[in-house]
């Protein structure tokens, strides 16, 4: 078996399995490896019937006394109910559509069950436990749980996990042995071996240590490896000093905040010096950062060169084109759109038009950054909502020109400490003041006794012109979670307001229909809009006066925060309403915080307080590459660990060119190669 060879190699793996590996990103023995468990179970410790806890999962060794087959519920699946008991009780063991196991066990004969214990009306009970013939008194140690897709299971993994893991001896490790003596990290074949077969306990915490740390420092050491690269670039760019922000400021019908004044004088520093510019521009819903852009782009445009900016989303990049264009077309600055939805003649002319330089500034989405779209002299990138985006997408806008600026804006909140860390490659501005008679919006928490006087309110905002967004966690309905959805809020509206003019909007739906309702409630046609967080981002209408937001406890502080600035963009006094149907006294802690702060760094630190590791923000959600095994939140005082381990060998390589950190650039290379090509030493 060959280590770099294809998992369809590995006995039982056929064509099925193949593509169905395929979709977990698994297609070399060597990736099968490197896919860690997602959990555990410890099954080196037996617990007596007698002894077993509520809601735990735990291993137990039990004969069974009865068997009962019976049919129940919908189209008669069948069930299985096993008594079972040990030397201390009886416990009853239930099996819902349990067709392929009817046969499988026998009345006084001895098995091991795990499996979650439930009270259910004074009954404790096993339900759907994982099952073996007893071993006695062996053990079955500590079994690794891996994450699945339609058509693997969890022995089969294990199985193959088990027959190609002798192979990590043929594994090199990766890190400068200084790290390694340093942090008194296991070595990397201990590590794999233990993630995946624990011996026990203790091995495991080593193994898991020293793959999170694994993981951190190549993400760290490639972050900061990009910001090395771009600082030693040579500078050609020379914006000219006779261009002030001013110039372009004055012509405002308002007045800039000292936030903005602040940030545009760290921009200037940039735009002036003899290093390019990679700056995060962080701001709240409303605190001003498109005006920043514009001042941007206008002293890059009159230095004589384009800019370029990017949104995520057709609507919002058709709202930036629409507002520059009104705002440069009287300094005489030409602005362009670029969409995957133009018709090919109008792409073709824009394109054209961009190549000779009559386009200044190109908005758009995505499309910008695809083949045959060439500008004439690309000095200024901007990325809006850069979570939305990744490295790659950033680095293949830039790359349309030579050594150019990069600024990049978000409105997700996140803490100062953390966003050093994972925009690593960026410097970082923040704009921590709200422009002055901004109306705070009013937030109100409510559970579901409150719901139809929320709607009652909803009605009343509606009957004075007003637009609304009533937002749900789900699509459609769903029999295993509590929780409303698109479909059933949007039946319950028509059938309460049939006069009004209601749509839905969720992420499933098609891009052009996705595209049309979101244009129709902007130009006012759509009253109501019931809508999953696909309008998280995206999408301005200063007419909306109302954010409800069903199921509230089902949402992140953050997102509910971000969720909240869809709202507030008019003159009009708008009211975000949060119906939480949570029970817990976190659900009404987030509550109280929504309810008493408009401050979104505030709500993201006490985010960071509350939610659970990793519930956070995941990784691909702010364009970084995707971690198997570390946790942004839960190990961030490995992350700073590793950040400052990581200056310390760039300090010294800082592309890892050298011949001892060869293995560790293309660890990292890989690490950063998961979109397209990318490269430490570009």
């Amino acid at each position: 078996m060959n280590l770099y060879g294809s998992v369809g190699q590995i006995k039982g793996v056929g064509t099925k399995k193949l593509a169905a590996l395929k979709k977990m990103n698994i297609h070399t023995v060597e990736d099968l490896i490197f896919n860690y468990p997602r959990d555990y179970q410890d099954l080196s410790k037996v617990t007596q019937i007698s002894k077993l806890e509520m809601n735990c999962s735990t291993l137990i060794k039990a004969k069974v006394d009865l068997i009962i087959k019976g049919n129940t519920g919908y189209k008669k699946k069948q069930t299985l109910k096993i008594l079972v008991s040990d030397d201390t009780g009886v416990l009853e063991i239930v099996f819902f559509n349990a067709k392929y196991i009817m046969d499988y066990f026998r009345v006084n004969e001895e098995y091991d069950f795990y499996g979650k214990i439930t009270d259910e009306y004074g009954k404790i009970k096993m339900s759907h436990p994982e099952y073996f013939k007893s071993l006695g008194n062996e053990s079955l140690g500590i079994l690794p749980v891996y994450s699945l897709t339609f058509g693997i299971s969890q022995s089969e993994i294990r199985k193959w996990q088990k027959e190609c893991i002798w192979l990590v001896t043929e594994i090199e490790d990766y890190l400068p042995k200084e790290v390694i003596n340093r942090n008194r990290l296991c070595d990397l074949q201990y590590a794999l071996m233990n993630i995946h077969q624990p011996k026990d306990g203790i091995k495991l915490r080593e193994a898991k240590y020293r793959l999170i740390f694994d993981e951190l420092f190549c993400l760290q050491a490639g972050l900061l490896s990009i910001k090395l690269r771009d600082l030693s670039e040579t500078r050609s760019i020379v914006y000219s000093k006779d261009i002030k922000f001013q110039d372009y400021i004055k012509t405002l019908s308002f007045k800039l905040t000292e936030a903005q004044y602040k940030v545009l004088e760290e921009i200037n520093q940039d735009m002036e010096s003899m290093k390019p510019m990679n700056r995060l521009i962080q701001g709240d819903v409303g605190s001003g950062k498109t005006v920043v852009a514009e001042a941007t782009i206008y002293k890059a445009v009159k230095s004589g060169y384009q800019a370029a900016l990017m949104a995520p989303t057709e609507i919002l990049a058709k709202q930036h084109y629409q507002g520059l264009k009104r705002n440069f077309e009287p300094h005489g600055i030409r602005v362009g759109f670029l969409s995957g939805s133009m018709k090919v003649k109008e792409r073709r002319e824009t394109l054209h038009a961009l190549e000779k330089g009559l386009i200044h500034v190109l908005v758009g989405t995505h499309a910008i950054i695809q083949t045959g779209v060439e500008f004439n002299k690309l000095g200024l990138v901007i990325t809006d909502e850069q979570h939305r985006f990744g490295v790659h997408q950033r680095i293949s806008l830039a790359s349309k020109g030579e050594n150019v600026d990069i600024m990049v804006m978000t409105a997700t909140p996140i803490p100062r400490t953390l966003a050093v860390i994972i925009y690593g490659d960026l410097d970082i501005s923040i704009i921590d003041q709200m422009p002055p008679g901004r109306k705070e919006i009013i937030t109100r928490g409510t559970d579901s006794k409150g719901r139809n006087l929320a709607y009652e309110f909803l009605e009343k905002e509606i009957e004075k012109g007003r637009q609304a967004y009533v937002v749900t966690p789900l699509i459609e309905e769903s029999q295993s979670l509590n929780a409303v959805s698109t479909e059933e809020v949007f039946d319950e509206l028509k059938n309460r307001w049939g006069n009004k003019k209601i749509e839905v909007l969720h992420g499933d739906m098609k891009q052009a229909d996705k595209n049309r309702i979101m244009e129709e409630f902007y130009q006012g046609t759509i009253q109501i809009l019931v809508a999953t967080v696909v309008i998280e981002v995206g999408i301005n209408v200063p007419n909306a006066s109302v954010m409800l937001i069903e199921n509230a406890e089902r949402f992140g502080l953050a997102q509910l925060h971000q969720l909240r600035g869809r709202v507030g963009r008019g003159e009009d006094q708008s009211y975000c309403l949060l119906i939480n149907n949570g029970k817990t006294e976190i659900s009404m802690q987030r509550e109280n915080i929504m309810v008493s702060s408009s401050d979104g760094f505030y709500i993201a630190e006490k985010d960071l307080e509350l939610r659970g590791p990793g519930e956070f923000f995941g990784t691909r959600q702010h364009g970084l590459p995707d971690l198997k095994i570390a946790d942004l939140i839960k190990h961030i005082k490995i992350l700073n660990l590793v950040r400052e381990e990581a200056k310390l060998v760039l300090k010294n390589d800082p592309f890892l060119t050298d011949n001892d950190n060869e293995k560790l650039r293309i660890k990292v290379e890989k690490m950063f190669n998961s979109e397209e090509d990318f490269s430490l030493s570009l």
